[in-house]
């Protein structure tokens, strides 16, 4: 495997395929300059996002782990005007920088960051019986991926499209002896979404400038 050749063909899909966009940009340098981890996704995958939320035609969006809001903004680009998202964040300064690079790209009014623990998070969220979410985006701490995915059933309907990030980890998912918490928690998540009545689920390999990883796809079935 040659990470070398993966970004080349990454970036040369990004300058094909993703137009250029000062406001994702200048995102990704404020993350930087106020010292968060580079972890956002990757622009393609930013953009894979962006297709599949506007493909499922969502209107109301949970995201699970902001950090920066590279990926709210990605999400929320694929909202109608009257739509909504809420993104889950633990650090109040990520949420903060976030908060600002969302309002740059004038999408203030179509997110709802809430700050906090996402567990706590996501059981006020659900005491407030919202309406369901079409499209669930899970991208925060992997040893709760378990729990998250619970929480996300709860809040979704038949059709909603629930996608985590970075199951594969470098191919460890396949380590049964791993004492990597955030492998024990996507092994358990995985196997999760698999074996769930109510689930009919994917995966998928990715190799790109964030490295070796994937995501998983899963869609609610209708109840029978």
């Amino acid at each position: 495997m040659d990470q070398d050749l993966w970004i080349a063909v990454d970036r040369y899909l990004a300058d094909n395929l993703i137009s250029s966009d000062h406001r994702m940009e200048e995102a990704l340098e404020a993350n930087a300059c106020a010292g968060l981890p580079a972890i956002d996704v990757a622009p393609s995958h930013g953009k894979l996002l962006h297709l599949l939320a506007r493909v499922q035609g969502a209107r109301r969006i949970l995201e699970v782990g902001t950090l920066g809001g590279y990926s709210t903004i990605w999400l929320a680009r694929a909202l109608p005007s009257d739509g909504q998202l809420v993104t889950l964040e633990l650090d109040p300064k990520h949420a903060a920088v976030a908060q600002a690079n969302i309002h740059r790209a004038g999408l203030s009014s179509l997110v709802d960051i809430r700050v906090g623990p996402a567990l706590d998070s996501l059981a006020k969220l659900h005491d407030e019986r919202p309406a369901p979410f079409d499209f669930i985006f899970l991208d925060a701490d992997k040893p709760n991926n378990p729990v998250y995915l619970d929480w996300a059933l709860k809040l979704a309907r038949p059709g909603t499209v629930i996608i985590a990030d970075n199951v594969i980890r470098e191919g460890e998912i396949i380590n049964d002896r791993s004492d990597d918490a955030r492998v024990i928690g996507t092994r358990t998540f995985l196997e999760r979404l698999g074996s769930h009545p109510q689930l009919d689920a994917t995966a998928i390999q990715t190799v790109s400038t964030k490295g070796y990883d994937g995501f998983a796809m899963a869609v609610v079935k209708a109840e029978a």
